[in-house]
């Protein structure tokens, strides 16, 4: 699996392109906005976008997402559908926050902990992370190694919990649990700032770490 970073949005999130090498059909994961940006990422990289993908439903990670989709035609699948209420008040985030006008949408498909999603033969795992929100789904491609993670776990951080229905006990349970499980050895792909280890954050991140 093959992917590429591409900052969005004044809150710099990491939209990710991740695409199968073998048939060049990839995936825009959380194109938050600066839609330009993503297309020519895709064309740089010779990537015919098939579908989006969605951590959860908050503006910087979503917002971009209803006019992407109608402007390739092509499906949208996540988050889990516990963040529904986010989606559907994306018009009220777009004024809280002062982005232009975004329409709320549907995904095609609502994902839950145990579904699977393919870009192109490529197969990645949907885990699903409450706490940051209760809808947050990572996605996992094991052969590579590799988790997209949203905004549950950082390099050296974790998450907010102050929004509605976030929960930090819960956020703890969602890394301790079902991400750092996976292996030492997985690089995530967080929704702000650098990449990581699980291995890294597992023994030195000051919220989840050993030490923690």
């Amino acid at each position: 699996m093959n992917y590429a970073i591409v900052s969005v949005t004044p809150f710099e999130q990491n939209c990710t392109l991740l695409w199968c090498p073998e048939t060049m059909r990839g995936a825009a994961v959380d194109p938050g906005g600066d839609l330009p940006r993503i297309l020519a990422a895709a064309e740089k990289h010779g990537v015919t976008l098939e579908k989006i993908l969605v951590t959860h439903g908050h503006i910087d990670h979503a917002g971009g997402v209803a006019e992407l989709a109608a402007q390739l035609a092509i499906p949208v699948e996540g988050p889990h559908v516990d963040d529904r209420f986010w989606i559907d008040g994306m018009p009220q985030q777009s004024k809280m926050f002062g982005f232009p006008d975004v329409r709320s949408f549907t995904p095609d498909r609502w994902l839950q902990a145990g579904d699977s999603v393919q870009v192109g033969r490529q197969t990645l795992e949907v885990l699903h992370c409450p706490g940051h929100t209760p809808g947050h789904v990572v996605f996992f491609h094991r052969p590579g190694k590799l988790a997209l993670v949203g905004d549950v776990l950082f390099a050296g951080s974790i998450g907010r919990t102050d929004f509605p229905k976030g929960d930090y006990d819960t956020l703890i349970r969602s890394i301790r649990e079902v991400l750092f499980p996976l292996g030492d050895e997985v690089e995530f792909i967080p929704g702000h700032g650098p990449m990581s280890t699980f291995g890294q954050e597992r023994r030195f991140n000051p919220f989840v770490g050993a030490h923690g």
